[in-house]
């Protein structure tokens, strides 16, 4: 297996902790939630942020965890995080083109018990590759082989991608910008994960602005704001929250 290199920022302790929160709370969904979709309604909610996130803390925590890049439109993994290899990148796209094979596209990184299926070349229109029985089969290697698959997808709203992709996920955390996505959204997105057959683990509020002490209080047994990177990061909240994280 290839070895593939990835620049990780170290982030502020708050952030760190409030993600630490989010793992803790992953590990209690059960042995059988194994493929776990990160996404968000909209571009630029912070998804890509935090699937990269959760993958290394399982990852760090001694868990055998793979993410795989599945945004083959716009992904920004493989430019924010500079991916360095010694051999040419070879990722999902090339395996859903019959390019390359699973040993080819599955990387061991520099994040110990941390694989990777990269992206390496954006599409156009990656909808009739995703549908392939191919992508099916992949995620059933993954989920044999790895403790847990974290997918990071395209949003919901704008293309049929994430839809598609959901439906092979055991469960959805949604990641939603606070006082950016409205309602209506994340409705939109709530009904889209159930069409999918795809059940929601829970919200990650982001980009959220605390003005004092007031806003640091426990939403039941799951997160609390906290501000910090990207000029705040929100809380995890699970079923039974969510209508008072919209």
């Amino acid at each position: 297996m290839e070895k593939l290199n990835l620049e990780l920022p170290e982030l502020p302790y708050a952030v760190e902790e409030a993600l630490n929160r989010l793992r803790i709370n992953i590990k209690f969904c059960g042995k059988n939630t194994k493929i776990i979709l990160v996404i968000s309604s909209t571009p630029n909610e912070g998804k890509s942020f935090v699937s990269v996130q959760l993958w290394r803390m399982l990852a760090e925590a001694g868990f055998r965890t793979v993410l795989v890049d599945t945004d083959l439109r716009k992904s920004v993994l493989k430019n924010r995080h500079s991916f360095s290899s010694d051999q040419e990148l070879k990722g999902l796209d090339y395996y859903l083109s019959g390019q390359a094979e699973f040993e080819d596209v599955v990387y061991q990184t520099n994040v110990e018990n941390g694989d990777m299926v990269p992206c390496t070349n954006l599409l156009e229109n990656p909808s009739s590759l995703l549908e392939d029985d191919r992508f099916r089969e992949l995620f059933g290697k993954l989920s044999e082989e790895y403790r847990y698959v974290i997918v990071d997808s395209a949003p919901l709203v704008d293309v049929a991608d994430g839809a598609l992709v959901a439906s092979m996920c055991d469960g959805a955390i949604l990641v939603v910008n606070s006082g950016e996505t409205s309602r209506t959204l994340i409705k939109q997105s709530l009904n889209q994960l159930d069409r999918a057959d795809c059940k929601l683990l829970g919200i990650v509020l982001n980009k959220t602005e605390v003005a004092s002490r007031a806003y640091y209080k426990y939403y039941g047994r799951y997160g609390r704001y906290y501000k910090g990177y990207y000029g705040g990061y929100g809380g995890y909240y699970g079923e039974k929250e969510t209508e008072d994280a919209g």
